[in-house]
């Protein structure tokens, strides 16, 4: 009894570690500028001189968000003295994927219903008929 009782403690713990990533994980994408910074860094790791070029806020504002990016896993950092290379790292994307992913059910209910009230808008619509001109004679 107590060693299931254990078991079942790791695993709630366990849980609880993997929703508060997934909680980092979708806090971090929640930002337009880091969205942005994943983006550029899935073409190519880049230094964060690089990643702050494109934007209107200063280069501390960028390390900020990249920290964040940094504590959700999504980004590794580097350094080399004065010098911070930043690459992407995708896997805890998935998790969020697969959590988004269990809702598609209720789309796609969606998109059914809404191809059933087409087609019926489509087939009660009366045919066009063509009309035909009557050609005047001078």
């Amino acid at each position: 009894m107590a060693t299931t009782q254990a078991l079942l403690r790791v695993v709630e713990t366990v849980e609880d570690a993997e929703m508060a990533q997934l909680d980092h994980v979708f806090f971090a994408l929640s930002d337009p500028v880091r969205r942005r910074i994943l983006e550029r860094l899935d073409e190519a790791p880049r230094l964060v001189s690089e990643l702050a070029a494109p934007f209107d806020i200063s280069l501390q504002a960028v390390s900020r968000h990249i920290q964040v990016l940094v504590r959700a896993g999504l980004v590794q950092q580097e350094r080399t003295g004065r010098i911070s290379r930043c690459s992407l790292l995708a896997g805890p994307i998935f998790p969020a994927a697969v959590w988004i992913n269990r809702y598609s059910k209720y789309w796609q209910e969606q998109f059914d219903l809404l191809a059933a009230a087409l087609g019926g808008i489509k087939r009660r619509r009366p045919a066009k008929r063509k009309r035909r001109r009557s050609s005047r004679r001078s």
